[in-house]
C-alpha cells in the first residue's frame, strides 16, 4: 500500500532544507561583500557578550521623569533609573520603602520632566561619582549614586518658577546651581500679575554637596530680578568661583511674550561671584525667608527613603552685597552659556539671533575694577559690551 504522508514530509522539508541553507549562509565567518553586518562601522560597535562598554551615555528622560544609561560604543541600554516618576517594573513610587522619594511640598507628585544630567567634577573634569538632573515642573533636582545607578537622593527648589536653568556643578562639585525659569514672589504670596516687575524675583539657588557622601543642602539663593533665566555654566580655572546663568526677557513682561519679552537688543549673562558669596553669609548678610520644600532621602543602610519638610531659606541680595552679581550684556535673548578649558572665555549664544558672544574673563574683571558700568540694576552693575568682549 502506498504511503499517504510521504509526499507531505518531502513538502516540509524543502523549507526546512531551505532554511538551514540562508542560516548556514547569514553565519559564514566570510560574509558576502555588500552584507548588512561585513561594514566597517558595524564591527566598530559591536561589543560581544560579557564585555564592557567604554562609556556609559546618561539621557534624560523628559516626560518620563527618569534616566536612561546606554552603553557607548554600542548603544545597548543597560538600565533605566527611575528618578521622579513612579515605576512599576521596579516597584518605584509605589512600595513603601520608595513612596517618600516622591513627596513635596505640593503633596505626592509621581511625575516631572527631567532635563540636563550632570556628572559630579573633580578640577573641572567628571569624577563619576554622582549623576544630578533636574525635575523642570515640580522644582527638583535629584542625586543619583553611580556606585549602585540608584536615585539617592531628592531635594525641592523653593522660589522657583520652572526650573530648566539646572543643576550644573561647580568645578570641584562644591555646589549645584539652579536658576528659576520665570519669576515668582519671594516670598510667596498672591501679587496681581501686572505687578510683576514690581513684586516677583528670579532667585539663583546653590546647593551645597557633602564632597564624602554627596548629600545636598540649600546653602543659599541669590535674589535678582524677575528675568527669565536658563542655561548656566559654572567658572574654571583662573573663572573658578564664579557662575553664569543666561537670561532673557529684562524686559520683565508678563503677557504676549513673543512680542514683549524680545524688545531689547541685548539681555544679560549674570555673573555671580559665589566665592564672594560665601563670604557674606560668613558675616551674617543674609536674610532668612519663609519657603517650604521637601528634601527626600533613601538610606542604604533600611533601604528606605525618608521626607524632611524644610520652611526656609537663606537669601542674599546684591543691592546689600557689593561685587556678588555682575550683569554682562549679551545678544539677543542668550538661552545657554559655556566656559572654556582654561576659564578665561565665557560664550553665550543668542537664542532669538544666529551669533555667539565670546566674553574675556581678563576683560570683566579689568571692568569691575575701572567700574566700567553702563547702568545699575537693582544695585547689580551692568558692564560696558565693548569693554568685555
Amino acid at each position: 500500500m502506498k504511503n499517504p504522508f510521504k509526499f507531505k514530509w518531502l513538502l516540509w522539508l524543502i523549507p526546512i532544507s531551505l532554511g538551514l541553507t540562508f542560516t548556514n549562509q547569514s553565519c559564514s565567518s566570510n560574509p558576502q561583500k555588500g552584507a548588512a553586518l561585513s561594514g566597517d562601522a558595524a564591527s566598530a560597535v559591536y561589543v560581544a557578550p560579557g564585555e564592557y562598554d567604554e562609556f556609559y551615555a546618561f539621557l534624560s528622560g523628559g516626560f518620563s521623569g527618569q534616566v536612561s544609561v546606554y552603553g557607548l560604543p554600542s548603544g545597548r541600554l543597560l538600565k533605566v533609573i527611575p528618578v521622579f516618576s513612579q515605576d512599576a517594573e521596579k516597584a518605584y513610587g509605589y512600595n513603601e520603602e520608595t513612596k517618600p522619594m516622591l513627596n513635596t511640598s505640593f503633596g505626592f507628585i509621581p511625575w516631572d520632566d527631567a532635563h540636563h544630567p550632570e556628572l559630579s567634577q573633580t578640577k573641572g573634569e567628571t569624577d563619576g561619582r554622582w549623576l544630578f538632573i533636574n525635575g523642570n515642573n515640580t522644582p527638583r533636582v535629584a542625586r543619583i549614586d553611580l556606585t549602585t545607578f540608584e536615585t539617592a537622593e531628592i531635594i525641592e527648589i523653593p522660589n522657583s518658577g520652572g526650573n530648566h536653568s539646572s543643576p550644573f556643578t561647580t568645578e570641584n562639585t562644591e555646589y549645584v546651581v539652579a536658576g528659576t525659569r520665570f519669576g515668582v514672589p519671594v516670598p510667596q504670596q498672591d501679587v496681581a500679575i501686572n505687578s510683576y516687575a514690581e513684586n516677583f524675583r528670579g532667585a539663583q539657588t546653590f546647593i551645597k554637596v557633602d564632597p564624602d557622601n554627596g548629600e545636598m543642602n540649600i546653602e543659599f539663593q541669590v535674589l535678582l530680578p524677575a528675568f527669565d533665566y536658563d542655561l548656566a555654566h559654572s567658572g574654571k580655572g583662573k573663572s573658578h568661583g564664579w557662575t553664569f546663568f543666561t537670561s532673557y526677557n529684562t524686559e520683565e513682561k508678563n503677557t504676549l511674550l513673543e512680542v514683549n519679552a524680545s524688545q531689547n537688543d541685548k539681555d544679560y549673562i549674570a555673573a555671580i561671584n559665589w566665592k564672594k558669596a560665601e563670604e557674606y553669609m560668613a558675616q551674617g548678610k543674609f536674610h532668612e525667608v519663609p519657603a517650604n520644600y521637601a528634601h527626600n532621602v533613601m538610606s542604604e543602610k533600611t533601604h528606605s527613603a525618608t521626607t524632611k519638610m524644610q520652611d526656609k531659606v537663606r537669601v542674599l541680595i546684591p543691592s546689600e552685597c557689593p561685587g556678588l552679581v555682575y550683569f554682562l550684556p549679551t545678544p539677543k535673548s542668550p538661552h545657554g552659556v559655556d566656559v572654556d578649558p582654561t576659564g578665561e572665555y565665557i560664550v553665550g549664544n543668542g537664542k532669538l539671533s544666529a551669533d555667539l558672544t565670546v566674553h574675556s574673563f581678563t576683560k570683566v574683571l579689568a571692568a569691575i575694577e575701572n567700574k566700567a558700568f553702563e547702568t545699575e540694576i537693582e544695585g547689580i552693575p551692568v558692564l560696558k559690551y565693548e569693554e568685555i568682549v
